[in-house]
């Protein structure tokens, strides 16, 4: 880039694309103008470009219009500007150029090559094929005719000059023979069943990246359309409810969120209670249930309850719009693979033209008429197209990663699927990761004869006056066993140390061994052999009991570090609890103690996943915290629990926006099928164009085989790619 400057960022819609030859064009016109680094990608019909202050948007759209190219500002969706993800007039117009094509190119080969419809017209059959012929040359197979020229006029070439040269050859060659009355050297079926083929194949290829498109286009449809916001009347002192657009909503925004209703925006709940359904914007299955000071996403669904939340982010800062940008940026961008593709692509197209040349040449100087020439060399010009080459990668990259999106995993860019297939060893971090983040109760001990019932009564009616998350976990702990909590007086909070209460008239204490004069034995057992954090609850000066919260592993996470073994991973583990805390986690998730690191700062997570890479590991780790950022960014693959801080986020490789640790194991498995479903792609196209064009050369290949071979190819690889619409968790 160049220096000095400021650089901006457009997103360009592209028309006119037909072929890789076309989209690397652009893109090395674009990368020409000083300063500018521009990704177009063919499947998404996008360009994805950075440019300097010294250029506006109008030079980068004008330099692609001077290629032979439209070009369309794509505009923000969050805040209601004009977007265009697909021209739906192109579609009807290509369907209605088919459906002529077709039925035209079908009567032809009936009077051509069907015997008894042949002899009834007799020669009158021949003029019969020219007139039915014209149309599909001259206005069915116009795109291929036009980008051609258009192509031709800036000195280059794509596709669409093969498939032109190619109809133009036999038709033009038919009507000098018909015109001279070698009526037996006719090639007015092969120019129209080949452009029928075409165009059929180019539909089909065009519906099948649409629904490649699908999983973008639902997330984008997501959001609420309006909202009901509550507004502090001054003169009355009362919150009246306003009905408004979503995109008028600003931060700290009230608003009402009822039974059934989509959440409109990030927020924080004020008030009420309810189960909020969040699968299709994180893919978490179960619904989860959310009260006063929880946070709730935008686009997730409520379920029962009445809630009044306050907005946090709006617009383009929301979940749903961070999770668009990061989809779209992975779509539109290239996996290191495809700019292989891409310089393949760019000299091919003039090699063939080269080949059929020399096609003919060859047949003629070995004693060939030229009419037995003519149907190798538009074989080779047909059958060449690059088609299934430019869309082996981005196809397979725009399914893959909208089927991530819907499962919660946002892949930030293409070059991340080389990393996956790589990864050796996989650092989780413990807190947040592998366990809840929350504390809950684990374990009440008593000394003497009290029941443990009646230690957490006095220890959660105290707490139930603290906001610590200690406190919150005894007085939930408590509420689930169905113990009442009595009412207190005098509350004391003790910083750093605990709290103090007055109950029944007996002041009770909770917190740690110091504030007591007197803890039994029993009680320093419970707290060595403690793997969470544990206060001691007692009273007249004397420690009761011992109560412990901890913060315990997720459902999955033993299921989902077994599935990551099965990948082929190491899993580690690294937290800054004590090693009993540590040591009791990586048993309960099948972790060996020996890649277990306790009481780790920062800095020492960042030095791991290096020592690891220094041992010649390929390092993935998972984290969500801002002491995981530092690691998250050193490693070879960075993963982010989308529940954790935005620090963490934005320096992770993937994003997890479920809670739910498999996720790590699902991303990993979609990564590698993607990268797989490319290169079975690639292989495909290469070995398609490699093989199939010395059999055309060779006059193994008829044209219309050619025809047909051409638009299946692009088909298959298209309908590959969408195989990863289906996948799911092994």
């Amino acid at each position: 880039m160049s220096t000095g400057t400021t650089d901006q960022h457009v997103d360009l819609a592209i028309s006119g694309m037909t072929c890789a030859s076309c989209s690397a064009r652009i893109e090395r016109k674009l990368n020409k103008l000083d300063g500018v680094n521009a990704s177009v990608n063919l499947a998404t019909e996008k360009a994805s470009v950075s440019f300097p202050s010294a250029l506006s948007v109008s030079d980068i759209v004008a330099t692609v219009e001077k290629t032979g190219y439209g070009a369309t500002e794509l505009g923000d969706r969050h805040s209601g500007g004009p977007e265009m993800t697909h021209d739906v007039v192109a579609d009807d117009s290509l369907r209605r150029r088919m459906t002529v094509a077709s039925v035209l190119a079908l009567l032809v080969v009936l009077i051509h090559m069907v015997p008894p419809v042949r002899d009834a017209f007799g020669m009158a059959g021949h003029w019969l094929q020219l007139v039915l012929t014209a149309p599909v040359y001259f206005w069915a197979a116009w795109p291929f005719h036009r980008a051609a020229a258009v192509n031709a006029r800036h000195g280059a070439s794509t596709m669409d000059t093969l498939v032109s040269v190619g109809i133009t050859a036999a038709f033009g060659w038919s009507v000098v023979a018909l015109l001279t009355g070698f009526t037996h050297d006719l090639y007015f079926e092969t120019a129209a069943v080949v452009t029928a083929f075409l165009l059929i194949g180019r539909f089909i290829e065009a519906r099948a990246k649409n629904e490649g498109r699908s999983a973008l286009s639902s997330l984008m449809q997501l959001g609420a359309k309006d909202v009901a916001v509550l507004r502090h009347e001054s003169a009355s002192g009362a919150w009246t409810e306003h009905r408004l657009p979503v995109s008028d909503l600003e931060v700290g925004t009230r608003f009402i969120v009822r039974p059934g209703e989509k959440v409109a925006t990030d927020g924080v709940v004020l008030t009420g209670r309810s189960t909020i359904d969040a699968s299709m914007v994180t893919g978490e299955s179960v619904p989860v249930e959310v009260g006063p000071r929880d946070q709730v996403t935008g686009a997730t669904l409520n379920g029962h309850g009445r809630l009044v939340v306050q907005a946090t982010r709006v617009g383009s800062e929301t979940t749903l719009a961070r999770i668009t940008e990061l989809v779209e940026q992975a779509q539109t961008g290239k996996a290191p693979v495809q700019r292989l593709a891409d310089r393949v692509s760019a000299v091919f197209v003039p090699t063939v033209l080269v080949i059929a040349a020399v096609t003919i040449l060859a047949w003629l100087v070995t004693g060939h008429t030229f009419t037995e020439a003519l149907a190798p060399a538009v074989a080779v010009l047909i059958i060449a197209c690059p088609c299934a080459l430019g869309l082996a990668t981005p196809t397979a990259l725009l399914t893959g990663t909208g089927r991530g999106a819907q499962l919660g995993i946002l892949i930030r860019g293409p070059q991340v699927l080389e990393s996956t297939r790589r990864v050796d060893t996989v650092v989780l971090d413990k807190t947040g990761t592998l366990t809840t983040g929350r504390p809950v109760l684990t374990d009440v001990v008593t000394a003497g004869s009290l029941p443990p019932h009646a230690a957490l009564k006095a220890a959660a009616s105290v707490e139930s006056n603290s906001e610590h998350p200690v406190g919150d976990a005894i007085v939930a702990g408590a509420r689930e066993r169905g113990v009442e909590l009595a009412r207190t007086t005098a509350f004391t909070n003790l910083p750093g140390e605990g709290v103090r209460a007055l109950v029944n008239g007996t002041e009770v204490t909770v917190g740690r061994p110091n504030l007591f004069e007197d803890v039994p034995e029993e009680l320093h057992e419970a707290m060595d052999a403690s793997t969470g954090t544990t206060v001691l609850v007692g009273w007249g000066g004397a420690a009761k009991a011992a109560i412990t919260v901890a913060d315990t592993p997720r459902e999955s996470s033993r299921r989902a570090v077994a599935r990551l073994v099965e990948l082929g991973l190491t899993p580690h583990l690294l937290t800054g609890d004590n090693p009993r805390v540590a040591a009791a986690v990586a048993e309960q998730v099948g972790i060996h103690g020996d890649r277990v690191r306790a009481g780790v700062l920062p800095q020492d997570k960042y030095a791991h996943v290096r020592d690891l890479q220094m041992q010649g590991k390929v390092v993935a780790m998972v984290g969500d915290g801002v002491n995981d950022a530092a690691a998250l960014a050193q490693a070879d693959l960075g993963m982010a629990m989308g529940t954790g801080t935005d620090v963490a986020a934005e320096s992770a490789d993937i994003v997890l926006m479920r809670s739910d640790v498999e996720a790590v194991a699902d991303a990993i498995g979609l990564s590698r099928k993607t990268l797989r479903i490319i290169q079975e792609n690639l292989v495909w196209a290469f070995s398609y164009n490699t093989l199939a064009i010395p059999l055309a050369a060779f006059g193994l290949l008829t044209p219309l085989i050619a025809g047909g071979a051409m638009a299946a190819s692009s088909v298959l690889v298209v309908l590959n790619s969408l195989r990863l619409r289906a996948y799911r968790a092994d």
